[in-house]
């Protein structure tokens, strides 16, 4: 029944979009997307209503800080959970057979960005009706795909997508957004005065943390921001309690290490020394394998001359020497003791759904074991995103976040494409697993 509205709902929006074409205003589009979801879904909308007590049966169960809890039961009230509990019922979900754990975290999202109705990328400055239809299509796949939480970083889609979240409008993920990211441009960028008060700007819009692109690409590399720019940066965030999550490559990464900075993302370039000083200062660190630079090769054609890629085709080709740079810091960050290391996919155009990819690739390729992989992406993201006492975990008082997948990821780390189950904070989006 679930399919069938959601399918009806689908096919309403398109009907508007062929017979009233593209709408004067953005946000009169993503008004029409919510409220036409919300018509389509009232039936599995009052149905999934959190129950007052809900019983998840379950003989495998990976508690999300490196533990498995075996032959339990999950008590789950108000959309929290109580408790294992091996004697509780009635069972309202049979979850034996699955491996069951809680629902994942990805840190770094892009999850706005969509491929446009001319098949190209459409990201920075191409808020249409189609890139609204294609922002709740995300946030569904990668729900349905196990991640109950994501932080997208930076979108001025993300704000109201994150809201009509939270009201249970439309179905996603838990959204945490950086609102606008801080772009370093060098003086370009504003004194250190004129930086505080972007980041002041952004607190008052309501962004969860500050995204900082603190360098240029991959292969450029260079630091866009001074250091007293940086210093600026994230001292002020601090200072109104926001996390920081640094774009950073080569002698970035040290510059936001000094600067104070809470989360440093890609990495490449950093010395083995660096990594040793991110452990020691207890900054994040999120290091991908490489995927998103192989999703950007395989849709060369749909990323070709759109803004922040190469203009031609043949400007991609120096783009395939990269993904072992990526390989590189991820297996030398994994020989670093201490440093914590959590998961993000980058995932855009093209990745949507497809974020565990990361996982497997971590274990694969950079050597990590397949449950640290999994924590990265539970109670260590949580920690990050300081809300250990949210999710993360199958734990009292925590938020019922919980999936389960058809396999064991410790023995197959594939297992993680083979989501049956999701609920997030008590209601079921997904049982595959009847």
């Amino acid at each position: 029944m679930q399919t069938l509205w959601q399918d009806l709902c689908y096919g309403v929006c398109r009907l508007v979009k062929q017979r009233e074409g593209v709408f004067g205003q953005f946000m009169k589009t993503l008004s029409a997307i919510l409220l036409l979801w919300s018509v389509c879904t009232l039936p599995q909308r009052i149905s999934a209503q959190t129950p007052a007590r809900t019983v998840i049966a379950a003989n495998v169960v990976l508690d999300g800080k490196g533990g498995v809890l075996r032959n339990t039961r999950i008590v789950i009230e108000g959309g929290r959970i109580v408790a294992p509990d091996p004697k509780a019922g009635p069972v309202n979900y049979d979850l034996r057979g699955l491996t069951v754990m809680p629902g994942w975290i990805d840190a770094h999202v892009h999850i706005t960005w969509s491929f446009g109705k001319d098949g190209k990328n459409a990201s920075f400055g191409t808020e249409s009706p189609e890139t609204a239809y294609a922002a709740a299509a995300n946030a569904w796949a990668t729900l349905r795909a196990g991640f109950t939480t994501v932080q997208s970083v930076g979108s001025p889609l993300d704000l109201p997508l994150r809201e009509a979240i939270r009201q249970g409008v439309l179905p996603g993920p838990r959204l945490l957004t950086a609102v606008e990211a801080l772009v370093g441009r060098g003086e370009a960028s504003g004194t250190p005065e004129e930086i505080r008060v972007f980041i002041r700007k952004q607190k008052a819009a309501g962004a969860d943390v500050i995204k900082i692109m603190a360098s240029g690409g991959i292969r450029q590399g260079e630091k866009t921001l001074s250091q007293e720019q940086l210093n600026a940066a994230c001292g002020e965030a601090n200072k109104l309690g926001l996390r920081t999550l640094v774009h950073a490559y080569r002698d970035a990464v040290p510059a936001a290490l000094q600067a104070g900075c809470t989360q440093i993302e890609h990495g490449i370039g950093a010395t083995d020394e660096v990594l040793k000083s991110l452990a020691e200062k207890g900054v994040y660190f999120d290091p991908q394998t490489g995927g998103v630079i192989l999703n950007y090769l395989e849709n060369k054609e749909r990323f070709v001359g759109t803004l922040g890629f190469p203009a031609t085709l043949e400007g991609f080709a120096p783009m395939s020497e990269l993904p072992p740079l990526a390989h590189d810091i991820v297996r030398r960050a994994l020989q670093v003791p201490g440093l914590k290391i959590v998961f993000g996919s980058d995932a855009l155009a093209g990745m949507h759904g497809h974020n565990a990819e990361e996982f497997i690739q971590r274990v694969r390729i950079g050597g990590m074991a397949p449950m640290a992989a999994l924590v990265s992406a539970q109670s260590l993201g949580a920690e990050a995103l300081r809300m250990s006492d949210q999710i993360g975990a199958i734990a009292p008082g925590l938020q019922a976040d919980i999936i389960a997948l058809d396999g064991d990821p410790l023995k197959d780390i594939t297992a993680v494409r083979r989501v049956v189950f999701v609920m997030k904070g008590g209601v079921v989006y997904r049982h595959d697993a009847r």
